[in-house]
């Protein structure tokens, strides 16, 4: 190899890293795009089912079935944030969700009113908590600063997106309008001999991720319907907008059921504080226990399999391994989109790689 042939493959390595670096950057300074054009794929696959059945089974035009689509979507949207958004800002001190300083007050008060009951005097428990090292954390009251800044931060997320609404609306209509638009930029990039199978990776990718976010809602809709009865039942104030916080939790794959049924109880005793504890308080409590339970076993043994088995076409310990995974690598966000990412995955595999071994066994149910 002369050295003109080793400075010309440097200076091509060179370039490919240059030009790698200046796409990722690219990329990063376009990221509200990039996001809008994500949020907007998602509210045009909620919306697919809508438009399919107006143009399907009522013979409606295309452009007024997306129109109708589009307009029962904002409805909905704008009816969720006229009902929640003025309760949670107006009732946020009662229910203690906004003020850091009363939702202290109130666990310290709770947390001495367990120890009564249980017969405990705080200094013995104080003891044993010095002993382990966890004074700090108790003493001073746990660190549940987290809650009101998710609140806060869902907040001020929803009084300052309006450009960003309505950028996603206005994507999402042509997305609806023209289902293929879409594939067409993809197909952009992709080589002509691989265009078919593109095309249609990309149809079974929209039907399962289609039926997967609609039976989504559905389970956090059952959810909350569950949890508002029982709130009612018991008595519990702003018992809608309390159901639907943690009900909203289980978009977040198994940790965030175990979040939401928290609050809900601890926002359930501390709606009670000033009542005996052992007759109204513990009773109260119990009954939203049993509620929340009823509400997990209906999610894990009729919602779920529904999602999972019928619209994503994976066995709940292949997902389960799948969300795993994703949550340690990625946190939260890899755990919320782990099953949309990972059935796309695998509806590409199966189209390009079907006669692989290990990618026929997990891809036969598609």
């Amino acid at each position: 190899m002369t050295p003109r042939q080793i400075s010309q493959g440097i200076l091509r390595a060179v370039g490919i890293l240059v030009g790698i670096t200046l796409i990722l950057y690219f990329l990063y300074a376009i990221r509200s795009v990039l996001a809008y054009l994500a949020l907007a794929a998602v509210v045009a696959l909620l919306g697919r089912p809508i438009v399919l059945f107006l143009r399907r089974k009522l013979k409606f035009p295309n452009t007024l079935a997306v129109v109708i689509a589009m307009l029962v979507m904002v409805g909905v949207l704008a009816g969720i944030i006229a009902l929640f958004v003025p309760l949670i800002t107006e009732q946020g001190k009662n229910l203690s969700l906004l003020n850091i300083d009363d939702l202290q007050r109130n666990f310290n008060t709770l947390y001495q009113e367990i120890l009564t009951y249980l017969g405990a005097s705080p200094e013995a428990v104080n003891e044993i908590i010095r002993e382990s090292e966890l004074e700090k954390s108790v003493l001073q009251g746990l660190d549940i600063g987290f809650i009101p800044n998710i609140l806060n931060s869902f907040v001020g997320i929803l009084s300052s997106v309006s450009i960003g609404l309505f950028s996603v609306l206005f994507i999402s209509f042509f997305f609806l309008k023209d289902s293929k638009l879409f594939q067409r930029g993809l197909l952009t990039f992709v080589p002509n001999d691989k265009e078919g199978g593109t095309v249609k990776s990309i149809d079974k990718i929209n039907g399962l991720l289609s039926r997967y976010f609609v039976g989504l809602l559905l389970q956090i809709l059952v959810l909350f319907v569950i949890y508002t009865i029982t709130l009612l039942l018991v008595g519990v104030e702003n018992a809608v907008v309390v159901a639907f916080l943690c009900a909203l939790f289980n978009i977040i794959p198994y940790v965030g059921p175990i979040i939401g049924g928290v609050l809900m109880i601890f926002l359930t005793m501390t709606s009670f504080l000033g009542f005996d504890f052992s007759t109204v308080i513990l009773p109260k409590t119990g009954w939203v226990l049993i509620g929340l339970v009823i509400g997990q076993l209906v999610d894990n043994f009729f919602s779920q399999p529904f999602i999972f088995s019928n619209s994503v076409k994976s066995h709940p310990l292949e997902i389960f391994l799948v969300i795993i995974i994703a949550g340690l690598l990625f946190g939260v966000v890899g755990m919320i989109v782990a099953v949309p990412g990972y059935t796309a995955i695998k509806v590409i595999l199966k189209e390009f790689l079907a006669e692989n071994k290990i990618v026929s066994r997990l891809t036969k149910d598609l």
